[in-house]
């Protein structure tokens, strides 16, 4: 009969093979990303801008509104972790996006105003929607062992608080089917294109104007991940801010990252709402 050693190696044979697998993902998603960071750095310098259309570059109006909304947003992020006690809800929801749907009002409203067209700005026409719905998948499908990865070491490292984000322990705390219906159209109908137009197609826009593709990738990711105002998932969140601004400046398209973010808030709420199915 078999030894309880050898019953004990084939036990640990599943467990061996998905580390291997996991490493082997990790690696994938490097290499995939650094193919991508690679063949935009191959490209000549643009000045004008990711989606690569014939419209001219943000100016210095453009810069001083970035400005102001950076700093806007900083005010903001300081409210928010000085009085971390405020109690998430429907109604802060409610009022996070009328207040950020108005940003984007403005910022287009003042584009417009400057000559801009923002379709061909922001590349919306540039990919059809399945190439789009495609490069999105693919690319947050690479994207997560990144993201996952940068969490584990965050958590190791620094211990402590639930690395989930307000919205995600609301959803998994709501009780009744209208407060999930409203999460789920504003994280994966609502939020994705106000975020990314705001972080993505604005202030990642005037900072590559002004400073180039890495200090706007890395400043825009910085700004994206702190506007959580979650600590814990700061680091995750600055990883795959950093990937759509990657996926934005690769493709042309704005659509690219915001189908990722879509896509992204799609999974994660899908795996709080069938947590038998999907682990942590």
């Amino acid at each position: 009969m078999p030894s309880d050693s050898v019953f004990a190696a084939i036990g640990a044979a599943p467990g061996f093979f998905v580390s291997v697998l996991s490493v082997l993902y990790i690696l994938a998603s490097a290499y995939v990303y650094f193919s991508l960071i690679h063949q935009i750095r191959s490209r000549p310098p643009n000045p004008v801008d990711p989606g690569h259309s014939s419209e001219r570059a943000f100016g210095l109006p453009e810069a001083v509104l970035a400005a102001v909304l950076v700093l806007f947003l900083l005010l903001n992020i300081s409210a928010s972790f000085s009085q971390p006690a405020i109690d998430f809800s429907a109604r802060n929801l409610l009022a996070n996006f009328l207040l950020m749907a108005l940003l984007v009002l403005f910022i287009v409203s003042f584009l417009q105003l400057r000559r801009f067209d923002v379709i061909a700005l922001g590349g919306f026409f540039r990919i059809s929607f399945i190439r789009t719905l495609g490069m999105a998948a693919v690319l947050l499908f690479f994207a997560y062992p990144l993201i996952l990865f940068s969490d584990v070491v965050t958590q190791r490292l620094f211990g402590g608080g639930s690395s989930k984000q307000n919205i995600v322990e609301f959803f998994s705390g709501s009780h009744t089917i209208e407060q999930r219906i409203v999460i789920i159209v504003f994280a994966i109908a609502i939020a994705p294109v106000i975020e990314e137009f705001v972080f993505r197609f604005f202030i990642y826009g005037v900072a590559r104007r002004y400073f180039g593709r890495l200090i706007g990738v890395t400043f825009s990711a910085l700004l994206f991940a702190a506007a959580h105002a979650h600590f814990p998932s700061f680091v995750p969140l600055f990883i795959l801010g950093s990937c759509f601004a990657i996926a934005y400046e690769w493709s042309g398209s704005i659509l690219v990252p915001m189908t990722m973010h879509s896509l992204f808030n799609a999974v994660t709420l899908t795996a709080l709402a069938f947590p038998e199915i999907f682990s942590q």
